[in-house]
C-alpha cells in the first residue's frame, strides 16, 4: 500500500510545488509515523508539533515558494540550537538548557523553507559513533532493533530508514554522518572541509566537523546539500565557503540526476589504524566491495588499487580527539561525575595535552593530510568499506573501560575517521543488503569534489535501486 513516505524527498518537493500535496499533510503524515514508531527506535530526544503545525500553516499561508526545501520536513541534530526548544546534546550534563537563539545551520534549514518536527538523538557532545546514552534509550537500527544505528547522527540516520523523515541533516567529524547511514541502509555525504558555510569546520579542533546530509537517494542527499550550501540559491555569503571550489556542474541537484561521466578509481582495504589495532574487514562486506568495484569496471571507469601511506595517524587523531573534548564545561567534581565513562576519560586526558604537544600534533596531522591527498592525486575518487563490520548490538560497546571503547570504534569504522583529517569530500552508498543488513561502501573524492562522488552515486543507484528498499516492516 503506497503511503507519504514512500515517496523520496525529491519526488515529494515535485508534489509540493505542483499543489499537489501540502506542507501539513507531510508534517501530519510523519508527526504519525514519529508517534507510531519511535517508541521502538529512539531517533527522537524532542518531537514539537505545536511549532511544525505552525511553521507548515505559516508557509501555505504565504504561498509557495522559490526557497530549495520549502515545505519539506526535516529535524535537527541535538548538539545544534533551536530557540525555545531544549538542547540535550546527549548528556546529562547540560539538563536540557533552553536556548534564546538557534544555531547557524538551523537558521539556513529554516530559510531554505523546511519544516523541523524537533531534535534528532546523538551521543553525549556527538563524541561517539554510537547513539546510546543515559538521557534517554539507545537509538537502535530499523533493520533489526536488536543493533544499533550508529552515530554520532545516530537519531537523524534512524529516522530517515523508518520513514520518519525523507531526510535529515548531520554532523561529521569523523565518520558520524557515514557510520550510521552505512548502518541505517542509506546515503550519507560528508562534504569537503570549508564546503558548507554555517558548519565549514573551522570552529573545529582541527577542521574536522562538517555538516553534510543524510537521506535515502543520492538526489535526495544532493537537494539537501544545495540548500545548506545555499538556503536562497545564491552563491554562498560566508567566506569560509570560499575555501572549497563551486561545482563545475553547477546546483548539486542536477549533477545527481545527470549522473555523467567516466572516472578513474582505486579501491583501498588498508586503514591507518592497521598498526594500533587487529583491523579485520567482514568478509561479506569484502565481497560487496569487490562486487561494487566489479560493476564500475563494467560500467565503464577505470579501477585500480591503492593502499594508505604510513604514518603515525593513530597516535596523532587520539591526541586531537582528546583534545578536542578538554573544552567541554564540565568544571566541578558534581558535574563531572555527570560525564559518561568515554567523555569523562576523553575530558581528562584532554586537559592533560599541554600547548607543545597539541602544536606538534596538528603539524603531524597536517602532514598525514598532505600525504593522503598526494596518494589519491591519481585517482577521483578511492573506495573502501564504509564499516569494517556489520552493524554491532546494543550494548557492543564497552560503557565502562574507555582504551577498550575506544579500541571498539577503530574496528567497526577504521575508514572514517582520517577522511575528515584530509579536509576530503566521502560519501556512503548502500549498495548491498547481505543477511537482511545494509552494507555500504564509501567513495572518498578529491578537495572540493562533491559533483564526482553525486555523479557515481548516481550511476551506481540507477543499476542497484536502493531508492526503494525499506526494512521489512517499516
Amino acid at each position: 500500500m503506497f503511503e507519504l513516505h514512500h515517496l523520496t524527498a525529491h519526488e515529494q518537493w515535485d508534489w509540493l510545488r505542483r499543489g499537489e500535496a501540502t506542507p501539513t499533510e507531510f508534517v501530519d503524515h510523519y508527526l504519525a509515523r514519529i508517534d507510531l514508531l519511535d517508541g521502538d527506535v529512539g531517533a527522537f530526544v524532542t518531537v514539537t508539533p505545536e511549532a511544525a503545525h505552525d511553521r507548515a500553516a505559516a508557509l501555505e499561508a504565504a504561498g509557495r515558494s522559490t526557497a530549495p526545501l520549502w515545505g519539506l520536513t526535516s529535524a535537527d541534530k541535538d548538539l545544534s540550537d533551536r530557540a525555545g526548544v531544549p538542547t540535550w546534546s546527549g548528556s546529562r550534563l547540560f539538563g536540557g538548557r533552553v536556548p534564546r537563539a538557534s544555531s547557524e545551520i538551523v537558521d539556513v534549514l529554516d530559510e531554505a523553507g523546511a519544516v523541523s518536527l524537533g531534535k534528532t538523538a546523538t551521543p553525549e557532545f556527538g563524541l561517539t559513533g554510537y547513539t546510546e546514552t543515559t538521557i534517554g534509550p539507545p537509538t537502535r537500527n530499523p533493520y533489526d532493533v536488536a543493533l544499533g544505528a550508529g552515530g554520532s547522527s545516530g537519531g537523524a540516520a534512524a529516522a530517515v530508514a523508518a520513514g520518519m523523515l525523507p531526510f535529515a541533516p548531520g554532523s561529521d567529524g569523523g565518520g558520524s554522518i557515514r557510520i550510521p547511514a552505512a548502518a541505517c541502509g542509506l546515503v550519507g555525504l560528508k562534504p569537503s572541509r570549508g564546503r558548507v558555510p554555517a558548519q565549514s569546520g573551522a570552529t573545529s579542533l582541527g577542521g574536522l566537523s562538517v555538516g553534510g546530509p543524510i537521506a535515502r537517494t543520492v538526489a535526495d542527499a544532493a537537494l539537501l546539500l544545495d540548500a545548506m550550501i545555499s538556503p536562497d540559491g545564491l552563491p554562498p555569503r560566508h567566506h569560509h565557503a570560499l575555501r572549497a571550489p563551486e561545482s563545475p556542474d553547477g546546483a548539486y541537484l542536477g549533477t545527481a540526476v545527470r549522473g555523467e561521466g567516466r572516472f578513474q578509481l582505486a579501491v583501498m582495504t588498508t586503514s591507518p589504524w592497521d598498526d594500533a589495532f587487529d583491523i579485520e574487514i567482514d568478509p561479506r562486506i569484502a565481497t560487496v566491495l569487490r562486487d561494487t568495484a566489479d560493476l564500475l569496471a563494467t560500467m565503464g571507469h577505470g579501477v585500480d588499487e591503492t593502499t594508505m601511506p604510513e604514518s603515525d595517524y593513530p597516535r596523532l587523531f587520539k591526541t586531537l580527539w582528546q583534545a578536542g573534548a578538554a573544552g567541554i564545561p564540565a568544571d566541578t567534581p558534581e558535574e563531572f561525575a555527570r560525564l559518561e565513562p568515554i567523555t569523562a576519560w576523553l575530558v581528562a586526558r584532554g586537559r592533560e595535552i599541554g600547548a607543545r604537544e597539541l602544536a606538534a600534533t596538528l603539524a603531524g596531522l597536517t602532514g598525514f593530510e598532505r600525504a593522503v591527498i598526494d596518494r589519491f592525486d591519481a585517482f577521483d575518487a578511492v573506495m573502501t568499506p564504509t564499516l569494517a563490520l556489520m552493524p554491532r548490538p546494543v550494548g557492543w560497546h564497552d560503557p565502562v573501560d574507555p582504551e577498550r571503547n575506544f579500541e571498539q570504534q577503530c574496528l567497526y569504522s577504521p575508514f572514517t575517521s582520517f577522511v575528515n583529517v584530509a579536509g576530503l569530500p566521502a560519501i556512503t552508498l548502500p549498495v548491498a543488503e547481505v543477511d537482511g543488513l545494509p552494507v555500504g561502501v564509501q567513495l572518498i573524492g578529491r578537495p572540493g569534489r562533491e559533483d564526482v562522488l553525486l555523479a557515481l552515486g548516481a550511476q551506481l543507484e540507477r543499476r542497484l535501486r536502493w531508492q526503494r528498499r525499506h526494512p521489512a516492516g517499516w
